[in-house]
């Protein structure tokens, strides 16, 4: 059965910070996938808002390493060949995994993610500080993961 994703239904009976996956049934059951991936197979995925507009490319998923869980996915935008990118910090929960198209929607306009904190490759911020962390799940609003 093809699920789409509706803005207003997403996440209905979704566990707190648990991740959405939409789509058609695989047409290889064998194999790990979609529930378990492994993180370099989902880097490089196109991000889609539910209009159909680029938002850009998850570059990295950041794990906490002490809780063992997905703490955010880094989504770049706007640089040619990876220079230039304006790197944001996305909460994993924000993220929809669209199977069949092979990417992730995140369900914000383009202008509330330009409007969002971002950061270049060489000054990350810490999700280590809760101040930080919190105002990135509340920009998204999204429960935090922790």
């Amino acid at each position: 059965m093809n699920q789409t994703m509706n803005p207003t239904t997403a996440g209905a009976g979704q566990a707190q910070g648990e991740t959405r996956i939409v789509g058609g049934p695989k047409r290889d059951p064998s194999g790990p996938g979609p529930q378990i991936m492994a993180a370099g197979t989902l880097e490089g995925n196109d991000v889609y808002n539910p209009a159909g507009e680029s938002l850009g490319s998850i570059q990295d998923i950041m794990l906490d390493v002490p809780h063992g869980r997905i703490a955010y996915a880094v989504l770049a935008r706007g640089g040619v060949l990876g220079i230039g990118d304006k790197l944001y910090a996305i909460p994993w929960s924000a993220l929809t995994l669209d199977t069949d198209r092979k990417c992730f929607v995140l369900n914000v306009a383009k202008e509330v993610l330009k409007n969002a904190e971002g950061f270049d490759k060489d000054n990350w911020p810490s999700m280590a500080d809760e101040t930080w962390a919190r105002g990135i799940h509340q920009y998204y609003n999204q429960p935090p993961y922790w």
